[in-house]
């Protein structure tokens, strides 16, 4: 109940986690069908990148604010230029009411996908701070696709799935105050949830400290709950210290088709981007995939050899 998002609006791990979401929800909007959002962990929405909070960690200068210029130490015409999933994700970001003059606002999860419904669509928010519930609430109220609901988001999501539209996705981004404990209560919320609705497409955040942290979680994955489960991590920095944040990743389960193709090129632009010293490492792999029409993904880890190996 500590832990404030405000202070980390816009960082690398933001980034990330925000560029899926939009891939998620343009693959559900590929169908005419109405598609319901359903947050677990929503926040209060919007945070001042120029508020007391955000001003003192300054993490997304480290975060969206590199994406700001990309031409900045590109080698070459490719390079230079956002792919077109990132483009978009970003200008959707410089869009927002307030940022006229520059980016001045970040919002959060909720809103994001809450500007990508239709008006057929719908979106189910549940935060359980009461502060951070009363904000959200203030921030939708004349928005009627939204319902906010001032609860714990595990419990809630028991009576939420399925949906009425009967297709949509979920979306779980707990804070992990509690560390191993948060992996556990994941664990039984995903379970639950995909015995009502097995359908529906699961996305689940995760921090990455110490890599023995996050791997019983994600081997679960590998043999349960959803035949296809698509991994993709940003690291910018070794995973092997408990004191920082390393890295950042999403799980997605029962993943949309050709997922893994339209994240690759946007991992790839915040590996070069966000890396913080060097060039960051990242993941996009199956763990769990039972699609025939698949494709074959490539090698988990990408990070590029040091510059006295690069070929001049």
């Amino acid at each position: 109940m500590n832990y404030r998002h405000a202070f980390h609006a816009g960082n690398f791990a933001d980034v990330l986690k925000h560029t899926v979401l939009l891939a998620l929800i343009e693959a559900l909007e590929a169908k005419p069908t109405p598609f319901a959002y359903i947050d677990t962990h929503a926040g209060s929405g919007c945070y001042a990148l120029d508020g007391r909070e955000a001003g003192k960690t300054g993490e997304y200068k480290d975060g969206i604010h590199r994406l700001l210029f990309p031409d900045m130490g590109a080698t070459d015409a490719a390079s230079a230029s956002l792919p077109p999933l990132l483009r978009r994700w970003l200008d959707g970001i410089l869009a927002l009411p307030g940022n006229e003059d520059g980016l001045k606002l970040y919002p959060g999860s909720p809103l994001q996908a809450a500007r990508a419904l239709r008006e057929g669509d719908s979106a189910q928010l549940c935060e359980l701070h009461p502060e951070e519930a009363s904000r959200l609430r203030e921030l939708f109220q004349r928005d009627a696709r939204v319902h906010v609901h001032h609860r714990n988001g595990y419990e809630a999501l028991k009576g939420l799935v399925p949906p009425k539209e009967k297709r949509g996705l979920v979306l779980i981004d707990p804070p992990y105050e509690a560390q191993e404990t948060e992996y556990r209560l994941i664990e039984q919320a995903l379970k639950g949830a995909i015995e009502r609705w097995p359908t529906g497409v699961y996305a689940v955040w995760y921090p990455i400290k110490l890599r023995s942290q996050v791997q019983p979680f994600l081997r679960g994955l590998q043999h349960g709950i959803a035949r296809r489960v698509l991994r993709a991590e940003l690291l910018v920095h070794p995973d092997d210290s408990p004191l920082r944040l390393n890295g950042s990743g999403m799980v997605v389960l029962n993943a949309p088709w050709n997922l893994d193709q339209t994240l690759r090129e946007p991992l790839r632009a915040m590996a070069r981007l966000l890396g913080q010293g060097e060039p960051a490492e990242w993941k996009l792999d199956w763990l769990a995939n039972d699609s025939a029409e698949a494709t074959t993904p490539p090698p988990p880890s990408r990070r590029p050899p040091p510059r006295s190996a690069r070929p001049r």
